[in-house]
């Protein structure tokens, strides 16, 4: 089973945009080779150097309802899925995951959270304020650093609708 998260996005830029977004990111941390494009982020994926396999894909319905977040309705438009390579580093990839999501959300305007199976969620920017998880295990001292200020300490979780 891969080890996945997700930086769900609910923002007004298309999925191109959001991919040139990262792909600048990318560039600009020194975190893909030079091979990485906006195609190949939209296509069939680029890796970081510790391995993280990074994607930018459109956001599908989830069959068992849109979840709400801090109690407000959480509808994503574009995603960028990380896949971790169990083989390598996973610390290490993790810090690129944070890296690159710090990296676009101060690219990307909207609403976002990321999140590893919907169960763990590691942060959320809702109405511009960003909230990290009080867990200290996803947000050693090291991952802390670079992440757009202000933010609030404050664990959040997705609550989905029960069935009718």
């Amino acid at each position: 089973m891969a080890i996945s998260y997700n930086l769900d996005l609910m923002t007004s830029l298309t999925l191109p945009e959001v991919a040139e977004q990262l792909d600048a990111v990318t560039h600009s941390l020194r975190l893909s080779d030079v091979s990485a494009t906006v195609e190949t982020l939209l296509g069939e994926g680029a890796r970081t150097p510790y391995g993280t396999w990074i994607r930018v894909v459109p956001r599908k319905p989830i069959p068992w309802g849109n979840p709400l977040i801090g109690g407000r309705a959480f509808t994503p438009t574009v995603s960028v899925a990380f896949r971790l390579d169990k083989m390598a580093d996973i610390s290490g990839q993790q810090d690129d995951v944070v890296r690159l999501t710090a990296g676009l959300l101060s690219q990307v305007p909207g609403d976002a959270v990321l999140h590893f199976d919907y169960e763990d969620v590691w942060l959320v920017r809702q109405g511009g304020e960003l909230s990290l998880s009080e867990r200290s295990d996803l947000w050693p001292a090291r991952r802390l650093t670079g992440l757009p200020l202000p933010y609030r300490r404050q664990t959040r979780e997705f609550v989905f609708p029960e069935d009718d």
